[in-house]
């Protein structure tokens, strides 16, 4: 078994959809900032991914100063991540996350998010867990200037099953 962690944050700008697992959110106009659709959940999860799997980072695979990545869905790098995994002999077992956001409420799109995300690692969604919490007003999250989220995933070496 093997332990990986990921966090990632993205400031919010103006005129920008609002993508998160995958799911786009209506938020009045106002998204994340980033190369990608910079879905800070799923940039997250692939660190953790990778991260368990002795892969390095998300930077290093998909890096913000290649073009071909320029407003690429983050789907299709989680997809191509998990690939990576599975291609080292790896399974995924789970998959835990905290996004961090004042606004929007996410309760509705959750269910949504753990489809996505199970399908694009392929696995059950019941291996896909998606908190949401607010930061109580403090920091940049609090104010509203951006969202960040973190991830745990578990893998199993399937040479071991």
């Amino acid at each position: 078994m093997r332990i990986g962690i990921g966090y990632d944050v993205h400031r919010l700008t103006e005129g920008r959809e609002l993508v998160i697992g995958g799911e786009s959110i209506p938020n009045e106009n106002i998204g994340l900032l980033g190369h990608s659709d910079a879905d800070v959940l799923i940039h997250a999860i692939c660190d953790s991914l990778l991260g368990a799997s002795g892969l390095g980072d998300i930077g290093q695979h998909f890096p913000d100063s290649d073009p071909a990545f320029k407003d690429i869905s983050s789907m299709k790098l989680l997809s191509h991540t998990c690939a990576l995994v599975r291609d080292l002999g790896f399974s995924i077992a789970n998959i835990d996350t905290i996004v961090f956001a004042e606004k929007p409420k996410l309760m509705p799109y959750k269910s949504s998010m753990k489809s996505n995300i199970a399908e694009a690692a392929g696995i059950n969604p019941e291996r896909v867990n998606i908190k949401a919490t607010t930061t109580e007003g403090l920091g940049h999250i609090g104010a509203g200037e951006g969202i960040a989220a973190m991830s745990v995933a578990l893998l199993a070496n399937e040479q071991d099953s």
